[in-house]
C-alpha cells in the first residue's frame, strides 16, 4: 500500500480520466444501453443504497464513514467515536453510525454527530465530538488519491481507528492502509446537484450571524442580541475558514448563546 508521501496540504489530488482523440463510431447496442438507463451501483446496493463518494462535491448531508468492510464510525453518549459492529450485505449504517457534513470551504468539510456536536481533534489526538462550533480543530480536509480516501486534520495527522480500542483518532503524519477510509452518503447522486446550504447559512453574512443568534439566544428578554462589530471581520472568517468560530466569540461577547457562560 502506497501512502501519500507526497502530499501538498490545500490542494487535493483527484483520479484523472483518460481522453482518447480516435473518433468514436456509434453502434446499435450503445443507443440501447442509453434507453435501458444508468447501471445499478452494485456498491450502494450491497450497502443498502449508500454509495461512495469520490471527490468533495459528494461530501454534504447525510454520511457514514467506513473503515474497513462493512464497520462504520458510530458516535457514543461521552463525545468519543468507536468503531461499530460489522453490517450483513445490504445492510446501510444505524442511526449513531449517520453523521451530518457541512461544507467549510472548496477544500475543507466538517462532521456534526446525531448528538448535535461537531467532529474535532483533542489535545491527545483523539477525534471527540464536543464542540458546538466548527473551528480550526473541527475542519477536515478530503485527500482524494487513485480512487481512495483520508481525512487529514488540521494539525497535519490522518484520521484512523486505533488498533488497540477501535477508538477514532487522528495520529499519523501519512495516510497508510488503517487511514483509508470510504465516506458514505444517503443524498440522491447527481452529477449537476449543487451542495445544500443549511437554512441557518443562507443569505448574507449578517443574515447568518442573526439566524445563529436566533437559534442559539437564551431570549432571556426576548431581545434579539447581536454584535455591533463590523461585518468585515466575518468576511475574513470566511475567507480563513473560521466563520463558525468568529460567530460563536462574537455570540459569546454578547451573552447571547445558551452555551456560553
Amino acid at each position: 500500500m502506497s501512502e501519500y508521501e507526497g502530499y501538498k496540504r490545500g490542494k487535493l489530488v483527484l483520479k484523472g480520466e483518460k481522453s482518447s482523440s480516435k473518433r468514436k463510431r456509434k453502434h446499435k447496442h450503445h443507443d440501447k444501453q442509453e434507453e435501458q438507463g444508468p447501471v445499478a451501483d452494485t456498491d450502494a446496493i450491497s450497502h443498502g443504497g449508500w454509495w461512495s463518494v469520490d471527490s468533495i462535491r459528494g461530501i454534504n448531508g447525510s454520511v457514514a464513514l467506513e473503515f474497513g468492510d462493512r464497520t462504520y464510525v458510530t458516535a457514543l453518549d461521552n463525545g468519543l467515536f468507536t468503531l461499530g459492529a460489522p453490517h450483513d450485505e445490504g445492510e446501510g449504517p444505524s442511526p449513531e453510525e449517520v453523521l451530518t457534513a457541512i461544507s467549510v470551504n472548496d477544500t475543507k468539510v466538517a462532521f456534526k454527530s446525531g448528538y448535535g456536536k461537531y467532529l474535532g481533534v483533542a489535545k491527545d489526538n483523539t477525534v471527540t465530538g464536543r464542540s458546538d462550533a466548527i473551528g480550526a480543530l473541527e475542519q477536515w480536509e478530503p485527500v482524494f488519491q487513485d480512487g481512495k480516501l483520508a481525512l487529514l486534520s488540521c494539525t497535519g495527522k490522518f484520521m484512523s481507528i486505533r488498533n488497540d480500542d477501535d477508538t477514532l483518532v487522528a495520529i499519523s503524519q501519512t495516510a497508510g492502509e488503517n487511514e483509508m477510509v470510504k465516506i458514505r452518503s444517503s443524498v440522491t447522486k447527481q452529477t449537476d446537484k449543487k451542495v445544500e446550504i443549511p437554512v441557518e447559512e443562507q443569505g448574507s453574512l449578517a443574515e447568518i450571524e442573526v439566524n445563529y443568534v436566533k437559534k442559539f439566544q437564551k431570549f432571556q428578554d426576548k431581545r434579539l442580541k447581536v454584535s455591533s462589530n463590523s461585518v468585515t471581520e466575518l468576511k475574513r472568517a470566511k475567507t480563513s475558514g473560521s466563520l463558525h468560530e468568529t460567530l460563536l466569540d462574537r455570540r459569546s461577547k454578547m451573552k447571547a448563546d445558551r452555551y456560553c457562560k
